[in-house]
């Protein structure tokens, strides 16, 4: 029997606590995906490679969340939706252990790329579980659930692993992340009702959304931005202590307040986004332009870059909840297809973004690979340009 919503409250309370586990899975996730960002030196030092061969641990597993994303409501159209995010959440464990362990570096990526799978299987279907275990009007406030686990784990991610690496190794801060996400499986396996596929006749295809204009130019400019972001995000640390020679405290400090920034740039935004959506579409990629390139002219001095990280972490943060809302609003019609284009949009992102920065970085120098960032999201203001006016034309 399928539990839902309209059972009572002693249903309620279960289902909230099932939307708490899912939640603590997101944290996981996202603390598992972008940790290697603090944590490029040692991991390259251990295993003998590269920084930037490093980075590819951040694209392979945007790799397959793409995949995933793309397919994973068709490869499960059949499975009841417990089993689906219970199995995603031991994948995101075995994940883990095989990346604590991982003797070589193509055990690593195979770890990574299993991350990957979760995390495109993951999000693509979180929504939609959400909405079948709370009733409508409390939809929203279980979405800002996920998203604040979301934004905690960006926030502490960077500087606690890079704070950790140094006193227990990179394996041991990624060892920490296997209990956790135990606790999560425990967790789901006794809150998470049954959720029976509804249609499993249906085949989703998100490629028919970019039949509309609007939804090219937005997505293409989702595409830049993250692209951007992470050509320079990815290689932070290496930056940081080559370039502007921090101690690993001050790096660690440093990353917490750009995090800290990240939080208070989310807050801020959900304020002015009823009104100013699209200009803030365009200014944010616009300024986050302009600090790459601050920090080609100063990365050398330390007060400048902090300067610059603040800003960055304060733009950069609240850019997703800028598309998001972009995405409720303009494609509330097919919102479940859309999200699962927007996660492979973003996942793909990820994955060029780090992956020519780290070719870039190793060949060229740290700063080609900001200079990169800065050419992509300034690519990403026009198409947020372009999308505004697509969206003026057809309304």
């Amino acid at each position: 029997m399928s539990i839902t919503f309209e059972d009572g409250v002693e249903s309620q309370k279960a289902a909230w606590g099932a939307v708490f586990s899912m939640t603590l899975c997101v944290f996981v996730l996202i603390a598992s995906e972008f940790m290697p960002v603090s944590l490029l030196t040692p991991i390259a030092s251990g295993l003998s490679i590269s920084e930037g061969q490093a980075g590819q641990a951040i694209s392979i597993s945007g790799v397959f969340a793409v995949i995933t994303s793309l397919f994973i409501a068709t490869v499960t159209r059949r499975l009841d939706r417990r089993i689906v995010v219970l199995g995603l959440t031991s994948l995101l464990t075995i994940s883990g252990l095989i990346v604590t362990f991982a003797p070589t570096y193509s055990v690593l990526m195979f770890g990574r790329a299993l991350l990957g799978i979760s995390i495109g299987g993951f999000w693509s279907i979180s929504t939609a579980i959400v909405m079948r275990l709370v009733s409508v009007s409390q939809v929203p406030a279980a979405l800002a659930l996920l998203n604040a686990g979301n934004a905690i784990a960006a926030t502490i991610s960077a500087p606690v692993g890079s704070l950790l690496g140094a006193y227990i190794g990179w394996r041991g801060a990624f060892f920490l992340v296997v209990p956790i996400s135990l606790l999560a499986i425990l967790w789901q396996f006794i809150s998470l009702p049954s959720l029976p596929v509804r249609d499993s006749r249906s085949t989703p295809n998100v490629f028919r959304l970019l039949r509309r204009p609007p939804v090219i130019a937005g997505m293409m400019a989702i595409l830049l931005l993250f692209m951007g972001q992470f050509a320079l995000f990815t290689y932070l640390r290496p930056f940081l202590e080559q370039v502007t020679h921090l101690d690993i405290e001050t790096l660690s400090l440093t990353l917490l307040i750009m995090g800290l920034a990240g939080a208070g740039g989310t807050w801020m935004i959900g304020k002015l986004l009823r009104q100013r959506l699209f200009s803030i579409l365009v200014v944010i990629p616009l300024v986050m332009a302009g600090l790459a390139l601050f920090m080609i002219a100063f990365g050398d001095r330390e007060i400048a870059v902090l300067a610059a990280l603040t800003g960055w972490g304060f733009f950069g943060t609240a850019a997703p909840v800028g598309w998001g809302t972009w995405l409720s609003r303009y494609l509330a019609d097919d919102a479940e297809a859309g999200g699962g284009l927007q996660v492979a949009v973003i996942q793909l992102a990820i994955t060029a973004g780090a992956s020519i920065g780290g070719l870039l970085f190793d060949a060229v120098g740290w700063w080609s690979a900001f200079l990169l960032s800065a050419a992509l999201l300034l690519g990403s203001s026009l198409a947020s340009v372009a999308a505004w006016h697509t969206v003026r034309k057809a309304s």
